[in-house]
């Protein structure tokens, strides 16, 4: 499969709780491309956030964590701008030590 066709994408946007959710699932015969994330605390404490990219059929540990134990400041955004390639069926998964972030995950999908 070539994978010619790219079109940009809102991969997700969340509140990110205390369990371990998933947030996007890359399509069949699909590749996704991670370009920015953003993580909010909208609360006066930090809070510790986890992200994952998981493999198809996978399940979110830290042998394949993005952030792991990463703590957001009290009222302040975390911002990652790159690249990452995410293969059919990888998920996005995610995770907080307590309520109050919101997550927005921007990238794109290639068929």
């Amino acid at each position: 499969m070539s994978y010619q066709n790219v079109v940009p994408n809102q991969l997700g946007q969340a509140a990110i709780t205390t369990s371990v959710t998933t947030l996007y699932t890359t399509p069949a015969n699909t590749r996704t491309f991670v370009k920015d994330i953003n993580i909010c605390n909208t609360t006066g404490s930090p809070i510790t956030v986890n992200l994952y990219f998981v493999p198809a059929s996978g399940t979110a540990s830290s042998s394949n964590a993005f952030y792991y134990a990463q703590s957001v400041a009290a009222n302040s955004t975390l911002h990652w701008l790159g690249s990452q390639i995410l293969l059919p069926l990888q998920t996005i998964q995610m995770s907080a030590s307590g309520t109050g972030c919101t997550i927005i995950i921007g990238g794109g999908e290639a068929t």
